[in-house]
């Protein structure tokens, strides 16, 4: 028969967090496992979307946003990141940070291209890179700070090397790169002439007074580094699917083709909306964010240790990945449907975000969430005992 799925397809499991989440609901239990944000979304933000909706902007946008989006972007990057961006010409909107980084890799990839990747990885990212038929090879880091030896991503290189992910603050670990940890990763991109994408979707979510700092910022990186951020997260809007790449023109350029033959344009009037959060929301709210999720971090790692459930303490992003050797099972997705059977909370297996055996003994949770479900979580973790 010559009717075939595509081959990529072999490649590409369906995601375990969508998949923790379906038995979540047939369970009726509490779902952590996917960061879907459940928290409030900022006045404004509604305010600002629904006006424009009333005001006629239900038409598609250009392909790479509204003017007043890329516009509030790029004064936001200036600030924020440090990073000097075009709105005219290097800003691509996208359906999602997602979205922004399948369209960098439809682009800037081609088969049989390596990309390094950091382990614990997120899923996504692996998928992106297997749907464009690119290779992913993995720097193992380790537990609980989430370290690495600059010399694996150095002995990681080949000749096929094409570029490396940097998502900081990460998911599932909640790892913030340090500014020496990124200064050896451009060190090492430079050498050895590789893209770097980063993944800064969490880049508000820091915690213990740490700051966030973007890799495009560092000496001769802008060139080279595909940004990819958005306000899914930020904003608790995530099913809105309002994400951004920022890069170099001629870059910019081929992603912005592959988002207007994907997407076309992400929702016209949840950019408005999201353009006026960014341009009046004043910097009380960001520092709010962080030390609200800290508070929830704090009482849900409490409550995994309390329980014999050891977490690595995140740094950064809303997600825990916690040691459950303890819990009967002899793998991840054992140990976190007992927990789903027995207390009712969901979780996702580490295999998810580790290639061999690694993950077995993990469970990551997302504790993004209001503080009435934290505190259920927490009721449910301490039964246990």
């Amino acid at each position: 028969m010559r009717r075939h799925i595509n081959q990529r397809m072999a490649a590409l499991a369906h995601s375990e967090i969508r998949a923790m989440t379906q038995a979540c609901v047939q369970a009726k239990g509490l779902n952590m496992a996917q960061g879907v944000c459940d928290t409030p979304v900022p006045p404004v933000v509604l305010r600002g979307a629904a006006q424009a909706m009333e005001h006629g902007k239900n038409v598609y946008s250009r392909f790479d946003g509204l003017p007043e989006l890329r516009q509030a972007i790029a004064k936001k990057l200036a600030q924020y990141n440090g990073i000097v961006a075009d709105p005219e010409t290097d800003i691509t909107v996208s359906a999602g940070a997602t979205g922004s980084f399948h369209c960098a890799c439809l682009a800037l990839l081609n088969p049989g291209d390596e990309v390094i990747l950091f382990e614990p990885y997120y899923q996504y990212h692996i998928s992106a890179l297997l749907a464009v038929e690119a290779i992913p090879v993995m720097v193992k880091m380790r537990a609980p700070d989430w370290t690495f030896p600059a010399a694996e991503v150095e002995r990681a290189i080949t000749p096929r090397s094409k570029a490396i992910i940097v998502n900081s603050p990460g998911n599932p670990s909640g790892k913030v790169f340090s500014r020496q940890e990124l200064e050896s990763i451009a060190a090492i991109a430079q050498q050895h002439d590789l893209f770097v994408f980063t993944d800064e979707i969490y880049e508000y979510f820091l915690y213990d007074g740490r700051t966030h700092v973007s890799l495009a910022t560092l000496s001769g990186m802008a060139e080279r580094t595909i940004t990819i951020g958005g306000y899914s997260k930020t904003f608790s809007v995530t099913g809105w699917r309002i994400g951004y790449s920022v890069a170099a023109t001629r870059w910019a350029q081929a992603i912005g083709a592959m988002n207007d033959l994907l997407y076309v344009c992400a929702p016209t009037p949840l950019q408005a909306g999201v353009a006026v959060g960014i341009q009046e929301l004043p910097d009380s709210f960001y520092r709010n964010l962080a030390r609200d999720y800290q508070r929830k971090r704090d009482r849900f790692c409490q409550a995994l240790a309390k329980a014999g459930l050891t977490p690595s303490i995140p740094q950064g992003a809303y997600y825990v990945l916690a040691d459950t050797s303890r819990l009967p099972g002899t793998t991840g997705k054992e140990r976190a449907m007992f927990l789903l059977e027995t207390i009712g909370l969901a979780g996702v297996p580490g295999e998810a975000f580790f290639p061999g055996a690694d993950g077995r003994q993990f469970i990551r949770f997302s504790y993004a969430k209001i503080d009435a479900d934290i505190d259920d979580a927490c009721r449910r973790i301490a039964r246990l005992g």
